[in-house]
């Protein structure tokens, strides 16, 4: 249980040991470490500490710490020997602490970079999407080729990027059918290289994903946001598949493939899904389904749905709805989201409270933007956990468990909004 830190207890830097839970009050480009709070685990911290501009501005926190705060004992004189030896310490720490600086601004602005690379090709990507989808039912073949070039494009860069890296995006304020289709669209495509498609499967699995809702458009906005449906509501509801398979079709964009992974999205390999019950499912239509499901139980449609934590929406698929979904396609999803998904937030083992914003090479060890609320949200650093072996999560946390100025910083209970960026290996 992460409970919001109070005030802090101002002290010296002289009082400063290993064990002491401290927070600086100072810019996070003024220090080298990770976030401005922090346990003081080394006696080189201490030194690091010691060296900075932080007369009054340091806080500790008694209830955090490991060690007693030793009482302050003001410095006795000293001779010119021992001043001309400190000063010389002082200048190695000095340097140490710049190229630790260094390393971590020219770090934080790689994550940045890779961040709006992300973003700006979301954007992009969802002003075609919008389009596209707005205007599929009146201009068919038009609409059908922006989905097609958006499609190949995005097939191209997914089957020839050497790392892909997901993103969890900032804060979208527009609403609209491309949300949902781009998230679908962004973990499709990595599952589906995860799987070995080729890159003509993944343009396939492209098109299909972006279209397989197409046809709500012609389902009344009141059946659509209704979670309690009367059986003629939920039968006409259930018509948006046949909509959209007609919509594509008209396009002439769309190859028998892609009309078939629309037409199955909501099926189950067991046979219990609709609207024709079939079991032999295309692989396209198998990552679909379980893709489309996850999306939809981290972000409901319906009204007076409660939206499932990540984890919680994986978990649920596992154990209740394993039958459902294809078991390797299912695997490589949660494999890929890791144990925490992008979206859940996380207590740290060092007390910090954070948001996890993409995964890492390990399902334990994600990327993690800190909360710090002395900082704007997209200045606050962010956290590659497997670099940093010497802290982890020790467990998820409720939204709805966080006092409401954290929560509306992290802002965890906002649509997410997923995308990629190829990650640029050279140097």
């Amino acid at each position: 249980m992460w409970t919001k830190p109070g005030p802090g207890i101002p002290i010296d830097a002289s009082q400063v040991v290993v064990g002491l839970y401290v927070f600086l009050d100072v810019r996070w480009d003024e220090h080298p470490f990770l976030s401005n709070r922090l346990m003081v685990k080394t006696p080189k911290d201490v030194a690091i500490i010691q060296s900075l501009d932080t007369q009054g501005r340091i806080y500790y926190y008694p209830e955090k710490s490991t060690a007693p705060l030793p009482e302050y004992v003001p410095p006795p004189p000293t001779s010119a020997e021992v001043a001309a030896a400190a000063a010389a310490e002082k200048a190695a720490i000095e340097a140490e602490r710049k190229a630790l600086e260094k390393a971590k601004k020219d770090k934080r602005q790689k994550q940045k970079d890779a961040a709006a690379r992300a973003d700006r090709a979301w954007e992009n990507a969802a002003r075609h999407t919008k389009e596209a989808l707005l205007t599929l039912s009146r201009s068919p073949k038009a609409a059908g080729e922006l989905l097609a070039n958006l499609s190949q494009e995005t097939a191209a860069t997914i089957a020839n990027g050497q790392e892909i890296l997901l993103h969890l995006l900032g804060d979208k304020k527009d609403q609209g059918p491309q949300f949902h289709a781009l998230n679908v669209l962004t973990l499709c495509m990595l599952v589906g290289k995860k799987l070995g498609l080729t890159q003509t499967e993944l343009a396939d699995l492209a098109m299909g994903t972006l279209a397989h809702d197409a046809g709500k458009v012609q389902v009344p906005a009141p059946i659509l946001k209704n979670a309690n449906r009367k059986k003629h509501e939920e039968d006409f509801f259930r018509q948006h598949v046949m909509f959209s398979v007609q919509l594509s079709t008209q396009s002439g964009a769309f190859s028998r493939e892609a009309l078939s992974i629309i037409a199955d999205h909501h099926e189950a390999v067991n046979g219990s899904g609709w609207p024709r019950a079939r079991t032999d499912m295309s692989r396209g239509a198998r990552i679909l389904a379980a893709v489309n499901r996850y999306d939809n139980l981290c972000t409901p449609e319906a009204e007076g749905v409660d939206a499932l934590m990540p984890a919680e929406a994986l978990a649920t698929m596992f154990r209740n709805e394993g039958a459902r979904f294809d078991k390797l396609v299912l695997t490589t999803l949660i494999k890929l989201l890791g144990v925490y998904p992008p979206g859940t937030v996380v207590l740290l083992s060092d007390s910090s409270l954070a948001m996890v914003v993409g995964p890492g090479p390990s399902s334990l060890q994600p990327k993690v933007l800190i909360y710090s609320p002395e900082l704007p949200k997209d200045e606050a650093p962010t956290l590659e956990l497997h670099t940093e072996p010497s802290l982890k999560i020790t467990e998820a946390i409720k939204p709805a468990s966080l006092p409401p100025d954290v929560r509306a910083w992290l802002n965890p209970q906002q649509r997410l909004s997923y995308f990629f960026s190829v990650e640029d290996n050279k140097g």
